[in-house]
């Protein structure tokens, strides 16, 4: 799994329902106020037309990024992982760290990564560190304050 980009199938649906979003809704109701806007004489001093535009192409290329997103990922569904004794992609992880300040994380794909809600990105340092760990085991991970040891307390799986 190191050269490709991992994505839950709820990760993938989210980027597909932006997409759909965008090209569905939000771009086509955007080229009828630019075509409105056109039509209002001078466009040089048209607020609404150079503001469309710039907006429109916003839109165009966050589309793009999204097409190009959705076919460089794989989607793994983390239900089916067949080694759920140990913490590998999807996995739900309990870490305690030695003053047993417990935090809980989901080893997630870039594109869902969010911290905030206890979601880390597979790529990152710590979901590195955890990456093949079991119940139990000690996992060291160099941040930027120095080293900081953790202890896998559970590891869940959705079903």
């Amino acid at each position: 799994m190191a050269d490709e980009a991992p994505i839950t199938p709820t990760g993938m649906a989210t980027l597909k329902a932006r997409y759909h979003q965008l090209f569905s809704d939000d771009r086509p109701k955007l080229v009828e106020v630019i075509s409105w806007a056109a039509g209002n004489g001078d466009r040089s001093e048209n607020g609404d037309y150079i503001y469309g535009r710039k907006k429109l192409r916003e839109i165009d290329r966050e589309l793009s990024f999204l097409a190009r997103r959705m076919k460089a990922v794989r989607v793994i569904d983390p239900a089916q992982q067949e080694d759920r004794a140990r913490a590998w992609f999807g996995a739900t992880v309990t870490i305690a760290d030695e003053d047993d300040n417990r935090r809980i994380l989901t080893l997630v794909g870039e594109d869902e990564a969010d911290a905030s809600a206890g979601r880390i990105s597979w790529r990152s340092p710590l979901a590195r560190a955890l990456r093949g760990a079991a119940v139990g085991d000690l996992r060291t991970v160099q941040l930027p304050a120095g080293a900081k040891e953790y202890e896998v307390m559970a590891i869940a799986y959705p079903v």
